[in-house]
């Protein structure tokens, strides 16, 4: 939805804790332009102007570290911008005035009423939450200091830090475990890492209602000789799954899964009543501290009983321990790789271990995409996605990644093309800590605190997402527990979401106000890294604004990441 006044358009892309908007402007609306003001509008009709973090040296020469001032006296410079402080379910009356004349003598363009109802209201199909994500905040520094909640305090739901850390994801998790109240209801669960109490205390009360619990779960690997082998995830799991007393709670089953071939990957939740399927939450959020209050992680739910039904026999067949080989068959068989592109309206579900083939289906889609591609890659990209990089297109490809590809003749296709951009997540916590670049005092505490575990392989980007032209209105939407891996396909216990079709416009969304906010504090991290370690770069012009509409140029040069930017959200 677009809403364009006097030459100036503004597209708002709603989430439930954002709101991205993207702008555009025809020449004559260019002309002269300094910049967008935006703000809320109340009830009573008055105005709150956001705030941001770049001045005008007219009127604010020097300006203090963290300093903010409304945007209507020092404009947004960017043809993107969002609100990260929305709440879910509600409604919201933004303006936007586009800014003219000289920084001491401002104008402004008409007010431009942009108004949106943001995303998991009550009764919702599809409920997307999101966690802040373990990523450098200078947000948390102001607001806690630089002190991490306690163990004592990780568990419990209401303390503040793991509130403003799980940023709805915890709650929307055990509101989802809550609604199994009284013997209609059972909750079957598929879990790697199951070790966070608040999850394990949830799933108790809800047998305390009378309500089934099932739960699959990581239980250490069957040897050929019989024995079982436990690693850190299965010890902690066996460890904490007697804590908590679940081995002896009336109405609950615990179903241990041993005889896997690579790791039981899976984290999702099937509600059923009646002995119907009914709901199903999945996503990447493994039930643990750092799943929910760490690493970046998003719980989808979806209520829609024939989606639920499929899961649910995947599920039933996890639950009896298969070995892989039939386990394998089993997928390939009842769950078999698509055909071709997706059909208007698709929304379905896939599951590991399987066949090869998957990832070159994966591969197909991402090149019949037409204006924008954006995914997220755990452990560097899979040669078959790989591939579709040596091919240049005309519009941005997104890769948010937690490390750069180990293999470097990999990592090199993926920056060939000029219209890819990549974000990195590791490792930028010690480069940011050494450099004392603001927000470091975050990344201080995580590494002290070690990411809530002294061993594991991702720390920032955890997600597991693949968004092909989700601004357009024929989204496609890849997610679930499944890094876009080849261990993720033929070895892992997994799970891969397939959504496609306008129908998904408002799932899309979501998926893409998330990610760019997740995208651009890293390669935002990524660039002035470099640009600190190169010692280039004025700290005190970087909060500077330009004085005319010169910065507007690089936003319309025919080819340019800005003109691309610009073409894809306004």
């Amino acid at each position: 939805m677009r809403v364009a006044k006097d030459g100036i358009s503004v597209r708002p892309v709603v989430g439930s804790h954002s709101v991205l908007f993207g702008f555009d402007a025809t020449p004559e609306a260019r002309r002269g332009l300094l910049g967008f003001a935006l703000g809320r509008r109340s009830v009573d009709r008055s105005i709150s102007w956001m705030r941001g973090f770049k001045f005008f040296e007219a009127t604010n020469p020097n300006p203090k570290p963290g300093e903010r001032r409304s945007t209507r006296e020092h404009p947004v410079q960017d043809f993107q911008w969002g609100d990260y402080g929305t709440e879910p379910g509600r409604h919201y009356d933004y303006v936007v005035q586009a800014v003219y004349g000289t920084p001491t003598a401002l104008t402004y363009g008409p007010e431009i009423d942009v108004a949106v109802d943001t995303a998991n209201a009550e009764g919702d199909v599809h409920s997307v939450y999101f966690n802040r994500g373990a990523i450098p905040s200078q947000a948390f520094a102001d607001k806690f200091g630089n002190v991490g909640p306690t163990a004592a305090e990780q568990n419990d739901p209401s303390n503040d830090k793991v509130k403003w850390l799980s940023r709805g994801l915890l709650e929307g998790v055990l509101a989802y475990i809550a609604e199994a109240k009284g013997p209609e209801f059972e909750l079957r669960v598929a879990a790697y890492e199951f070790f966070y109490p608040p999850i394990l205390e949830a799933l108790k009360m809800a047998a305390g209602t009378g309500a089934k619990v099932q739960i699959c779960y990581d239980a250490g690997k069957a040897k050929r000789d019989g024995s079982i082998v436990l690693d850190e995830t299965s010890s902690k799991n066996v460890e904490t799954i007697t804590a908590s007393g679940l081995e002896t709670t009336a109405n609950v089953s615990l179903h241990p899964r041993r005889n896997f071939s690579k790791i039981p990957h899976n984290k999702f939740i099937v509600l059923l009543k009646d002995g119907a399927p009914l709901q199903i939450l999945t996503g990447s959020t493994n039930f643990t501290p750092s799943g929910f209050l760490g690493q970046s992680n998003v719980a989808h739910v979806v209520r829609d009983p024939a989606l639920a039904a499929r899961y649910n026999r995947y599920w039933e067949m996890l639950a009896t321990d298969p070995q892989t080989s039939a386990f394998k068959t089993f997928n390939s068989v009842q769950f078999p790789d698509p055909a071709g592109p997706l059909a208007d309206g698709t929304m379905t579900a896939v599951f590991s271990p399987r066949r090869a083939g998957l990832l070159e289906w994966v591969a197909e889609r991402m090149g019949e995409a037409t204006s924008s591609v954006m995914f997220t890659a755990a452990f560097g990209v899979a040669e078959q996605l790989v591939a579709e990089f040596a091919e240049d297109k005309d519009f941005i490809r997104f890769i948010l990644m937690e490390r750069a590809d180990r293999n470097a003749a990999n990592q090199a296709v993926l920056e060939s093309d000029r219209d890819t951009r990549i974000a990195l997540g590791a490792k930028l916590n010690a480069q940011s800590i050494a450099l004392k670049l603001a927000g470091h005092a975050l990344d201080e505490w995580f590494r002290a605190e070690e990411h809530y575990r002294s061993r594991g392989n991702i720390f920032y980007i955890h997600t597991k997402i693949m968004l092909i032209d989700a601004l357009s209105d024929d989204p496609q939407i890849l997610c679930g527990s499944a890094n876009f891996s080849n261990p993720s396909v033929t070895g892992n216990d997994e799970n891969m979401m397939l959504l496609r079709g306008p129908d998904f416009r408002r799932v899309a969304d979501i998926y893409v106000s998330e990610y760019m906010r997740l995208f651009n504090h890293l390669y935002f991290r990524t660039v002035a890294l470099k640009l600190a370690r190169e010692k280039r770069g004025d700290p005190r012009k970087a909060a500077l604004l330009d004085p005319t509409d010169g910065w507007t140029a690089s936003h319309f040069r025919s080819g340019s990441y800005h003109f691309r930017m610009r073409e894809l959200f306004g």
